[in-house]
Formats: structure tokens, C-alpha cells, sequence
């Protein structure tokens, strides 16, 4: 499959077959050929003067090429050798856009490492259709693997082991779901130990609405080309990577993790699914501590566009005072 990309949307070409179109992110093309028409700026790794964070890109896998971007806050103290939470962020995207180095992204962990503090670890997981799913939940964990190994020197020197953080917003979020399942596995969770879980605004669907979930035949018809695109050897939207509530499979008790925070949204028609996941993951009989947080008139994923806004701050506060708890 061939690829494309374009600093903004355009039409097709006279000929050309259109076989998926997400209007504005995405076009697949019955050629093969897919554009993307977003999260194709990216920012390099740097010293932020403002907030004195300061970042930097790494290898993670030298047989994949998977790469990660680490924020180190300031240590305005002075103690070289404190101890910090360290947060392991999957970007969202659809699994198909969107990089860490996006300056969407690069702003959103700049902030979470700055006012937390945090040492922030963003996940560049391969893309799709490139890199079609299981792919970015593969390179996910082999990335989380990287970090309890604290191979890198900031993660030896600054980083509290015990006190590791996974959080992604949509796609990423779905991604985060998946590694605290996989986390508490024996023997593949041996030796990772995750504190907390945020599940910012998270990509889950189904074959069936759920509660007040949007019953327009286009819109889930879409939803599932979509996912079908993005995981080929999926069985559907009823598949637990997409659906977590669906029957059969893990339960919601397995999750590998002590809390677990769920954002949603309530213009997001991704909502429905995210409350009813907390309420489901309450009544599992899993023994942590689930938060829900619930922002009125707010959009999908709108902290990462609007962060200067009343409902930005409130979600950056929450986001660090989740990552703050010991």
C-alpha cells in the first residue's frame, strides 16, 4: 500500500476510486494509495524557555524503529536525584494520524510534565494502514517494557519505578486499556507494575448502540469501515480490542493497575461507551480506585485544542493531580 501525505485536503483526482474517506483526517483510495491531510506538522524535541521542561527523542526498538519523545520537568530545588511519576502517553489519531512529535501533542505533554510534575515518556507507535493493527499495540508495549527497564539515564536517574502512569486521549486511549489488560497477565505482566491508568475521552465501539449512543446506519456503517480498515484481521466491531464490553474475553477485573481515570466528553458521541466502561469496571469485582470525570458542552479531545480554556485548565489539573497521588 501506498502512501501520501498532503499539507492539506484536496479532491480526488479524475479517475481515481474512492474506497474510505474520514471527510478532513483521512482517503483511502481503491489504488491503495491513502493521504493524510492532518498531524502531518511535527515539532522537534527541545528546551521549552517557559516552562523549563526540557525533551528529547529516543530508539526504543532497533528492530523496529519505534522511538519515543521523554520530557523532563525542571528541578527548580536543585535535587538532582528526586524521584518522579513517570507517564507513558499514547497519542490519539485513530491509530492512523498523529505522531508524538505533532505540536498538539508535543504542547500536551510539555504542559502535564511541567505542572504535575511528571517525567513524560510519548509513545511514536507505527501508523496504520502501514503498519496495520496489532502493530501500535505491539510497539505500545514493547515501549512500556523499555521503560521498567529504565534503560534510559533520565528514567534511571529520575524516574520512581513505582510509581508509572499510563494515559492516552481516543485512540491512545484504547491503547492505554489494552496494555493494563495485558499488564496484569502472568507470566507476560511479570515485573510491571502500573499505578494509574487515564483513559482520556477512549476510542471503543460496537456492532449495537449502547444507551443514547448515535443509531445512524451511516455513521456505524462508517465506524465499522473504519475499524476494519485499521485491524483487517478484526472480527468485527464486536471484537474486544474495539469493544472491552462486549461478552466473552478478559474481564474489566484483570486490569493490571491500582486506579483508573475515565474522561469523557459530552458533544463526544464516544461518551456512552467510556461511562459505560467505568460503570462496568466498577461492578467487575476489580479491587482499585475508578474516577469518572465528565466535561458538559466540551467536544472530543477538546483540551488538546483549546488548553487555554476554562474546561483546558480543568482537564490539565485533573490529569495532574491523577498523576500526583502516591
Amino acid at each position: 500500500m501506498s502512501t501520501s501525505t498532503g499539507a492539506g485536503f484536496v479532491p480526488p483526482a479524475p479517475g481515481e476510486e474512492v474506497e474510505l474517506e474520514l471527510p478532513g483526517f483521512f482517503r483511502l483510495y481503491r489504488s491503495g494509495r491513502f493521504d493524510r491531510y492532518v498531524g502531518l506538522d511535527k515539532l522537534p524535541a527541545s528546551l521549552e524557555p517557559e516552562t523549563g521542561v526540557v525533551s528529547k527523542d529516543v530508539t526504543v526498538d532497533l528492530s523496529t524503529g519505534v522511538t519515543a519523545r521523554l520530557y523532563l520537568p525542571s528541578l527548580a530545588d536543585g535535587d538532582s536525584t528526586k524521584k518522579l511519576p513517570v507517564l507513558v502517553y499514547f497519542h490519539g489519531g485513530a491509530f492512523c494520524l498523529e505522531s508524538a512529535a505533532s505540536p498538539i501533542y508535543h504542547r500536551h505533554l510539555n504542559t502535564l510534565a511541567f505542572i504535575t510534575p511528571v517525567l513524560a515518556v510519548s509513545v511514536d507507535y507505527r501508523l496504520a494502514p502501514e503498519h496495520p493493527l496489532p502493530v501500535a499495540y505491539e510497539d505500545s508495549w514493547a515501549t512500556l517494557r523499555w521503560v521498567f527497564s529504565l534503560a534510559d539515564p533520565w528514567l534511571a536517574e529520575h524516574g520512581d519505578p513505582k510509581r508509572i502512569f499510563l494515559a492516552g486521549d481516543s485512540a491512545g486511549g484504547n491503547i492505554a486499556h489494552q496494555l493494563a489488560l495485558r499488564a496484569g497477565t502472568r507470566p507476560e505482566g511479570e515485573g510491571i507494575a502500573i499505578k494509574g491508568v487515564a483513559l482520556i475521552h477512549p476510542y471503543f465501539w460496537g456492532s449495537a448502540p449502547l444507551g443514547a449512543e448515535p443509531t445512524d446506519t451511516g455513521l456505524r456503517g462508517l465506524m465499522e469501515q473504519i475499524w476494519k480498515f485499521l485491524c483487517p484481521e478484526t472480527s468485527g466491531l464486536d471484537d474486544r480490542r474495539i469493544n472491552p464490553l462486549a461478552d466473552g474475553g478478559r474481564s474489566l477485573a484483570e486490569l493490571g493497575c491500582e486506579r483508573v481515570l475515565v474522561s469523557v466528553a459530552e458533544k463526544d458521541h464516544l461518551r456512552h461507551r467510556g461511562k459505560a466502561y467505568f460503570e462496568k469496571l466498577k461492578a467487575s469485582g476489580w479491587p482499585g480506585e475508578a474516577e469518572l470525570v465528565e466535561t458538559a458542552d466540551a467536544e472530543h479531545v477538546f483540551h488538546l485544542f483549546y488548553p487555554e480554556t476554562e474546561e483546558g485548565r480543568e482537564m490539565h489539573k485533573a490529569l495532574a493531580d491523577f498523576f500526583s497521588k502516591e
